[in-house]
């Protein structure tokens, strides 16, 4: 232990680096500061810019909070942008506990609370909009908190924090906070580029360790062995379970299909129970599937599990009622409201994206106090709040990706299992994977040791952007900028060593050509030779192959649902029962849908059967079969295994070729002969030098392409964007129309197409509900591929508005094609009847059984709905009907659940 006078001298020596700012700051805390969070600190105090990498959990969000106290210290203004609405009000509220609500300000597309406020928290949408709305807001601005910026890399919405990066004023500090990535360095160094001085801070170290666990049976392992020379290496007990099982399989599946071992995968109150007796819990399961969370629940709930004390379960009960208590009665019995209390009040709760908004935050907040012990959650938990457990339960390995199951990414399973660990709470945090029939602990292995995990860039210019930039600094300035984001400093990081590879390929070319010289004639000519000989007899093949192929297809296009075939090899090898032939998804030739002794849906490919396939047996599918809930697919499956009994099938037939002689062959093999290098002692010698010249010739001039096709991609790509409002009339060479004003007031992934409906007067003729209707196919995405087939809308003038709009849609794609693009989607109809339906005033209960949709998908979209129809309102003429009708609209839906507000 050490003494006083030792305490305060370590004290004094760690304040001595800090400027009056941080020491100030860190009185606020009751903990010291960790090194990471003291140098990041330190660099803002100093007037740089900073981006820290560090493990979910770590505290990376001290460093904001700091650029926030600088600004205050400063009299300047901070904005604090978070990814999600959820982690928008979680800051808002923390920033409220410490500097009361006169200081502090939110704005999302949900709320708009005090937003002149000196601090205010954001969606990042909402700071981009304001950068390119020029709007006074930002006058005093000094730092720009940008937490998890690696969203940066997202599909669809990565692009705006790049715009936020670029377009924020010289004189504003960004503190970027992003979750540990691999190339932290690049991402730094292009934001020095972009910002200036900035200081890269990267953590790799988890403040509370994390262990990694697999479940089998009811007998916890550590999936890890750590030997005696500090090496890891995988526990060989779980090594041993694998290699029984296999050896199982393979004595069961002599006889054609190998049935999966049943054992001994716990079921979920089992498991829950385990992780109780162990002393692991509060625990996160995640299951990938709503249902099957929901499921998960209802299991714990009938096997008596209860996980609260007596005090516990009064004090949930008090916090339930009391944040359900502005929702109405009648709306409460639709969400199941008794079942779900009564569920929370044991210390169960699910939580995904089709649960109810409030119903959400209740168990992130009974969780976080403690009160809630076990949550079964979708992979979305781990992207959002901030809801750490002491252990992370993941159930598989794979997860249903709308049509197969795909297996989980190390950044995947990184993700997840980063929310183990309670800093200041738990010493140690726990990663759980349950085993399953056919689990290899080596890839489970591969997955917790897997350490990278770079940022790639999904930055593309918009049409919205385009207008806004031409509007604000002209065509050429706006390209300049573009060739400033990140996608380009990758391409061209990427180049510059390209174009060095480029320059090493073109010196050792000559020196190839020197060495594969011969005295007796010319041996390049005489290589050219051998190498149309050999691409002859390869072109052979290939054409035997694809004949081979096609009479595959063809035989796959006569299977039928019900079909049972067997799969001659590969890692689908064995039994399958024919779900779907597949022979309108795009692609080449026919890829059914099947489902594999195993259990798992997959699509094939005609790559996977070499031979003409033919059914072994035919089974009837079940009319209410779902392919997404397990006990169809084990009952399927069984009644497959039933049919075909312990028939032997025989080997999987192989392919075999009948090969005739062909002139052409022939012709050539002469020509090789009568050639003077024919003769040549040294022939093989020359003949390697020339292959190697021709093998490296052809990846040089792949180099080239490549060289330049990644130069100045994104300012191409700007280009034909421009082409197109060219040629829209959205923009007149350096200048921005009329309606290229109102494009640039729509930000919406298909702004064109919204711009060119309000242009054309589509909705000209429709009454709020049905321009409700109409908008929301321009926003909803449907959760599957065949949701919106059949698609129930309104009749009379919105069916009308809807036919118009998919026909200009399909314009639209045309004029895109013609300039190299392809971004407009086309509109989807999976949610009119809902939104009109409920603009319309029809009750909750209604609406949700008539849709056949979740609260909480309701409430989501239909606030980006009222998103859509706000931008609208603005965007449309004065006077204009469409205008006066969004207003309604936004008025009509408004209502019930999907008005209640959760800040405050």
């Amino acid at each position: 232990m050490s003494t006083p006078a030792e305490r305060y001298a370590a004290f004094r020596e760690q304040q001595a680096g800090s400027g009056p700012a941080l020491t100030s700051f860190r009185g606020l805390y009751d903990f010291a500061l960790d090194e990471f969070q003291i140098d990041a600190c330190e660099a803002l105090e100093a007037g740089d810019g900073v981006l820290v990498a560090a493990p979910t959990g770590s505290g990376k969000t001290v460093v904001g909070e700091f650029a926030v106290h600088l600004a205050l210290e400063q009299g300047r203004k901070c904005f604090y942008t978070t990814p999600i609405k959820a982690l928008s009000n979680q800051k808002y509220n923390d920033l409220v506990r410490r500097y009361g609500a006169a200081k502090v300000g939110l704005l999302t597309g949900d709320n708009s609370v005090n937003g002149e406020a000196p601090i205010v928290v954001m969606t990042t949408e909402v700071l981009r909009n304001m950068l390119y709305a020029g709007s006074g807001t930002l006058a005093g601005l000094g730092y720009v908190v940008m937490d998890e910026v690696h969203y940066l890399a997202d599909r669809f919405r990565g692009a705006v924090w790049e715009e936020v990066i670029i377009h924020l004023p010289e004189s504003v500090r960004v503190a970027a906070l992003s979750a540990t990535v691999s190339n932290a360095e690049e991402f730094g160094e292009w934001l020095g580029e972009v910002r200036g001085e900035t200081t890269v801070i990267v953590d790799e170290h988890r403040p509370v360790p994390l262990w990694q666990h697999m479940l089998v049976g009811n007998r916890l392992y550590d999936l890890f062995a750590n030997e005696s020379d500090g090496v890891l290496r995988i526990n060989p007990n779980l090594m041993r379970i694998s290699r029984d099982e296999v050896r199982e399989a393979q004595a069961r599946g002599r006889r054609g299909y190998s049935r999966p071992r049943r054992g001994p995968a716990a079921n979920r109150p089992g498991v829950i129970e385990k992780l109780d007796t162990e002393g692991l819990l509060p625990a996160i399961t995640f299951i990938f599937s709503r249902a099957g969370c929901d499921s998960a629940v209802m299991q714990c709930l009938y096997a008596g599990l209860r996980l609260t004390t007596e005090k516990e379960r009064h004090e949930i009960r008090q916090i339930v009622d009391e944040r359900t208590a502005h929702l109405p009665d009648e709306d409460l019995a639709v969400l199941g409201y008794l079942e779900w209390r009564e569920c929370l009040e044991r210390g169960l709760a699910a939580h995904h994206a089709g649960m109810l908004p409030a119903f959400k935050e209740v168990v992130e907040e009974l969780f976080t106090k403690g009160l809630v012990k076990a949550v079964f959650a979708t992979e979305t938990l781990a992207l959002g709040i901030n809801m750490p457990a002491r252990s992370v339960v993941i159930e598989k390995l794979d997860k249903w990706n709308g049509e197969t199951h795909a297996d989980l990414t190390p950044g995947e399973y990184t993700q997840l299992t980063g929310r183990a660990g309670r800093r200041g709470i738990d010493v140690e945090g726990h990663a759980v994977v349950v085993w399953q029939p056919g689990m290899d602990p080596v890839s489970v292995a591969g997955l917790a040791s897997t350490r990278t995990y770079p940022l790639r860039s999904s930055f593309r210019p918009s049409y919205n952007m385009a207008v806004n930039l031409v509007g604000q600094v002209g065509r050429v300035r706006a390209r300049a900028l573009l060739e400033d984001s990140f996608a380009q400093f990758q391409a061209d990081r990427a180049v510059v060593g390209l174009a060095r590879q480029l320059r090493k390929s073109e010196q050792a070319l000559e020196g190839y050509t020197e060495a594969m010289t011969c005295h007796l004639g010319d041996f390049p000519e005489y290589a050219a030779l051998r190498r149309r000989l050999s691409d002859r007899e390869s072109e052979l093949a290939r054409q035997r192959g694809a004949a081979r192929r096609a009479e595959a297809a063809r035989s796959l296009e006569e299977l039928k649902p019900g079909d049972v075939i067997r799969v001659p090899g590969g890692r689908r090898a064995g039994l399958a029962v024919i779900l779907d032939p597949g022979v309108k998804v795009r692609g080449e030739g026919p890829s059914p849908l099947v489902l594999t002794a195993g259990k798992q849906v997959k699509r094939l490919s005609p790559a996977d059967f070499p031979v003409p396939v033919e059914p072994v047996e035919r089974i009837r599918i079940p009319k209410g079969f779902n392919a997404r809930t397990p006990k169809d697919r084990a009952n399927l499956v069984s009644t497959m295994h039933a049919k075909v009994g312990d028939r032997d099938l025989g080997k999987p037939p192989r392919a075999r070729d009948h090969v005739t002689e062909d002139e052409e062959i022939l012709r050539l093999r002469r020509q090789l002969r009568q050639h003077p290098c024919h003769g040549c002692d040294e022939r093989e010698d020359h003949a390697r030098w020339a292959e190697r010249y021709h093998k490296l010739l052809r990846e040089t001039e792949g180099l080239r392409r490549r060289v330049e096709g990644r130069s100045h991609v994104i300012a191409r790509t700007f280009d034909r964007v421009c082409g197109v409002l060219d040629q829209l009339g959205y923009l007149e060479e350096e200048n921005v129309t009329q309606e290229g004003r109102r494009l640039a007031k729509l930000y919406t992934e298909l702004d064109l197409l919204t711009a060119e409906c309000l242009r054309a007067g589509l909705w000209d003729r429709l009454d709020p509900a049905e321009l409700a209707a109409c908008v929301s196919s321009l926003i909803y995405e449907s959760r599957q591929s065949d949701e919106a087939r059949n698609p129930r809308i309104p009749a009379g003038p919105a069916q009308e508005a809807l036919a118009a709009m998919i026909r200009l849609w399909g314009e639209l794609e045309s004029i895109e094609e013609d300039h190299g693009l392809s971004f407009t989607k086309e509109p989807d109809l999976g949610f009119v009847w809902t939104a009109f339906r409920w603009a319309k005033g029809h009750s909750l209960d209604a609406v949700l059984t008539d849709g056949d949709l979740a609260a909480g998908d309701l409430v989501r979209w239909m606030k980006q709905l009222l998103d859509l129809l706000g931008q609208l309102r603005d965007a449309a003429p004065v006077g204009s009907k469409v205008k006066e009708n969004a207003d309604k609209a936004i008025d009509a839906l408004r209502r019930g659940v999907v008005a209640y507000s959760s800040v405050g």
